[in-house]
């Protein structure tokens, strides 16, 4: 690990301030517990729940459908270790990191990109959370169900309260610093698994077995059925943590070493996200004998179990709340606060990144992505992953085969030329990466028709638009100057 404390004297004003600086060597204190702690709080949430019961939906059995999630985020986790090496090394943020592949100005490119998306993801989780709220109060007042809907935004209004109720949790934990969140995940994560746990139990026990879902077979009977449904469907769940493999760094920047961030990364991320799958797949399984009837979402399925005991239903939503609450913290908030202030340094901070992540979280209107969640998952998720399986695929060549693991930390603040302002080849194995994806993206959200070469292409976005740049990015590095 590495430490550079003349920075602040020597930095460019514009390059620098205290949030994006490097992580002193006294403030890494996060150890393999602390990380793996982190991954079960990002990882035990709404959308995890319902990543293998949608494959299931698909034609899947369970055991195809947790398989897949398991071995996408095996493979999700071989770049997210793989970034998070500079981050324990240098202790920079993602922002930062960017810098030597992009050039100093150039790395908003890529930041910008990580971060939208992340304002995207915040707004579906904070409107998650606040329908966690809602049905908590709607127990105790079944009439609030019945108030008409707010015009334009077509919700019910008690429902869009709960949704800013929640969104003011989130902005004050994200004004208190990023050590609060650090402390939240530590707490929150054992009661998260004990709430899944006990869903599980609840489950086997109400329903004699976990349904006829377990017992169903594979509705895929050739490899041809079977490939249509794996390949968008691994692709989906490898673009599940996308954002996270590139920005993995604000996180490993705190790390104790390089063993504790890749143990605790290995510990935390593929057991959790596989196992809360099955809950998932099984929970719902069990609620088409207790109910007739397949419920996919919890939230809903909590409401129902909770019908006449409002003080259960209390407490299940206050276990969705803080799920939900502990995973936009970390996996929506920390990066594009980090990327905002990445604009103008001396001019924004964490807190006001963090702000800014907030407030555009509600203009992208969640309510209206949520309406639909197939396409959620599927178009949602590939469609981002193209765009940031280009920036990964970039990032990796970069400093793992261009600069061999070792960067310039004061040139990385502007100190001295070793890196450009922009690195124009950079942005355009970038978009050049990305585009093949963008034919069959477009073919998904509007149904015309378009070649099938695209539609296999779109199906492996994430990987293709990762090869393409990574291997675009490597020949263009020959044409520039010497470092």
């Amino acid at each position: 690990m590495l430490e550079c404390p003349d920075l602040v004297e020597t930095a460019e004003a514009r390059f620098y301030n205290a949030d994006i600086a490097p992580t002193p060597l006294s403030k890494r204190t996060w150890d393999k517990w602390n990380i793996a702690a982190l991954w079960v709080g990002m990882a035990v949430c709404v959308p995890t729940y319902m990543l293998a019961s949608s494959l299931v939906q698909a034609g899947m059995d369970w055991k195809q459908a947790t398989g897949t999630v398991f071995l996408a985020n095996l493979l999700v986790l071989l770049p997210m270790v793989l970034n998070a090496h500079a981050g324990t090394k240098y202790g920079i943020p993602f922002p930062v990191y960017c810098r030597a592949a992009f050039g100093l100005v150039g790395a908003n490119v890529p930041a910008l990109m990580r971060g939208l998306v992340a304002c995207g993801w915040f707004g579906i989780q904070t409107w998650i959370g606040g329908s966690a709220i809602f049905t908590m109060l709607a127990s105790e007042f079944p009439s609030i169900h019945q108030v008409a809907p707010l015009p334009l935004i077509g919700e019910n209004p008690w429902k869009f309260f709960c949704f800013l109720v929640f969104w003011a949790i989130n902005m004050a934990i994200v004004w208190r610093g990023i050590e609060s969140i650090q402390f939240l995940e530590k707490l929150a994560a054992p009661f998260l698994l004990a709430i899944g746990f006990a869903l599980l139990v609840w489950a086997y026990v109400t329903a004699d077995g976990f349904g006829p879902m377990l017992s169903e077979p594979s509705k895929l009977q050739t490899w041809g059925e079977f490939m249509a449904v794996f390949a968008p469907g691994l692709t989906a769940n490898v673009s599940f943590w996308a954002t996270l493999s590139l920005n993995i760094p604000d996180f490993t920047r705190f790390a104790k070493s390089q063993k504790d961030q890749m143990l605790g990364q290995a510990i935390g991320l593929p057991p959790t996200m596989t196992a809360f799958a099955f809950v998932g797949v099984a929970v719902t399984s069990a609620t088409v004998v207790i109910y007739q009837e397949p419920i996919w979402d919890p939230i809903v399925l909590l409401g129902r179990i909770g019908e006449g005991n409002p003080l259960l239903v209390f407490f299940s939503m206050l276990a969705f709340a803080i799920a939900t609450l502990t995973t936009n913290l970390a996996a929506n908030v920390v990066s594009p606060a980090n990327d905002f202030s990445h604009l103008a340094p001396r001019y924004v901070s964490f807190r006001v990144g963090g702000m800014i992540t907030g407030v555009l979280g509600i203009f992208i209107c969640p309510w209206y992505l949520l309406a639909r969640p197939d396409a959620y998952i599927f178009t949602w998720l590939s469609g981002y992953g193209s765009l940031l399986g280009s920036i990964g695929g970039i990032l990796l060549v970069e400093y793992w085969i261009i600069q061999k693991g070792d960067l310039s930390l004061p040139d990385l603040y502007g100190v001295g030329k070793r890196y450009p302002l922009w690195r124009p080849l950079a942005i355009l194995a970038f978009f050049l990466g990305a585009a093949p994806c963008l034919p069959g993206f477009i073919s998904t959200i509007t149904g015309v028709a378009t070649h099938p070469l695209f539609h296999q292409i779109y199906n492996y976005s994430i990987f293709f638009s990762a090869g393409t740049a990574a291997l675009l990015h490597y020949i263009f590095s020959f044409f520039r100057r010497k470092e």
